[in-house]
């Protein structure tokens, strides 16, 4: 099961203070390139103008922690990353109780959870704890440190080209900005990771695949500012990757669009994995595709997700975990559930059979010379099959009307084109 693969991965990389920048992320891009062949670290500048945007300075934390009245230590950046607000400015100094309560941040209704909390934009300092930590908490005074940095450095991402047959591109993104949470963060980039690897394996793809590995929102947006024109004249599917390491639910987001392939695709491919997926709408979006399918940009990005984030209770606290939230058999279905929407869209060619009215398949030995009342399911599938071979209907249109997931009619697509009885035609 590859999911026991992904999930080994993610607990490698699961202690690094991931950011929108810093040395985070560039030591989880280094833990991908050694997974991955030609993957390339690239680099923007602070200060970079990005449409409406600017790549905001790097942040590094070397410590940050608070030390009680009684002399102990709390909110250990050490013991979870997520304790210490996100881009948190340096700080030292003993502050009174009262002060202190000023930049503490919990969840009264999760009690055992410790939220997560960023500052990117506005420069401030805080420390996230758990309510029952907070409670416990007494008047007096704390020292707090706080060992960060944050100044002109650089914005990181990953990028893979896999060339195919065609430049006609497939894109998947996915984001490497969360620490220490499992399905809203380390789910996509380690899925994705071995999705590169699988496309990698492959002798030649009929299509060529970008993928990228970015801090959400200021990632897509420096990545569009830079290639937006190319990809609108390249990419014609592709997915947004992420919260897909949970086994409690499939979900599908669409594109602003809604009516691409990969909605297409990705709606055919759930139907069939789970009919009980839950079909978001173009106003429950999150994530990057608010920046692919921007007006203007309109990429044709769709969401293929396990369970979405926001949607689940543990979503953007401590208790996103990698051993109650995100596991095996769920990264194994978030993988499996992305590979076979790609490879539906590898194989969703328009076929035309090469002879007029029916061929004659028993000469050929495809169909037996004697026959019993019916044909086996075998046999009717595949003159079923070719009844739609017009050169007008796609596998997938073709699925469609069979009722039957796209990936039963791969072999008897290969026999028949084996045997010279259909030719594909490029969608």
């Amino acid at each position: 099961m590859i999911g026991n693969k992904i999930h080994q991965f993610a607990r490698e990389i699961w202690s690094l203070n991931r950011s929108i920048t810093g040395e985070g992320v560039r030591k989880t891009l280094r833990a991908i390139s050694d997974h991955v062949q030609k993957f390339e670290i690239k680099s923007v500048p602070s200060g970079t103008k990005v449409f409406d945007w600017n790549v905001p300075k790097e942040w590094n934390v070397k410590e940050a922690y608070i030390i009680t009245p009684t002399g102990e230590k709390i909110c250990d950046f050490y013991k979870n990353n997520l304790h210490l607000v996100g881009y948190s400015i340096p700080f030292n100094d003993t502050v009174s109780f009262d002060e202190l309560k000023k930049h503490l941040y919990t969840l009264p209704d999760q009690p055992n959870a410790i939220p997560y909390l960023t500052s990117y934009y506005e420069e401030r300092w805080g420390f996230c704890l758990t309510q029952k930590q907070l409670d416990n908490l007494k008047n007096g005074n704390y020292k707090v440190v706080i060992d960060s940095t944050l100044k002109d450095g650089e914005l990181n991402y990953g990028e893979l080209l896999i060339k195919g047959k065609s430049e006609k591109e497939i894109f998947l993104s996915t984001y490497i900005c969360h620490p220490s949470m499992a399905n809203n963060e380390l789910s996509g980039p380690t899925v994705v990771t071995f999705i590169a690897k699988w496309l990698q394996e492959i002798r030649e793809t009929n299509y060529s695949y970008r993928l990228i590995f970015i801090p959400e929102t200021i990632g897509s947006v420096t990545y569009l500012s830079y290639n937006y024109k190319y990809m609108k004249s390249k990419i014609f599917a592709g997915f947004n990757v992420s919260c897909v390491g949970d086994d409690r639910a499939y979900s599908y987001l669409p594109s602003r669009n809604g009516n691409t392939i990969s909605d297409l695709i990705a709606k055919h491919v759930l139907k069939w994995i789970d009919p009980n997926y839950v079909n978001y709408t173009w106003l429950d979006r999150g994530s990057d595709e608010r920046q692919y399918c921007s007006p203007g940009i309109d990429l044709p990005i769709a969401s293929i997700l396990r369970t979405k984030y926001g949607q689940y209770p543990e979503y953007h606290t401590s208790l996103d975990d990698l051993d109650n939230v995100v596991t095996p058999q769920g990264l194994n279905g978030g993988y499996w559930a992305i590979r076979k929407a790609i490879d539906a869209i590898e194989r969703n060619k328009k076929y035309m059979v090469s002879v007029f009215c029916e061929p004659q398949m028993s000469k050929r030995k495809l169909r037996p010379t004697l026959l019993l009342k019916k044909l086996n399911k075998e046999i009717k599938l595949t003159m079923d099959f070719i009844s739609f071979c017009d050169g007008k209907n796609s596998l997938l249109d073709i699925a469609e009307n069979l009722n039957l997931p796209i990936w039963d009619l791969y072999d008897v697509v290969n026999m028949l084109e084996k045997n010279d009885l259909i030719k594909a035609i490029d969608c």
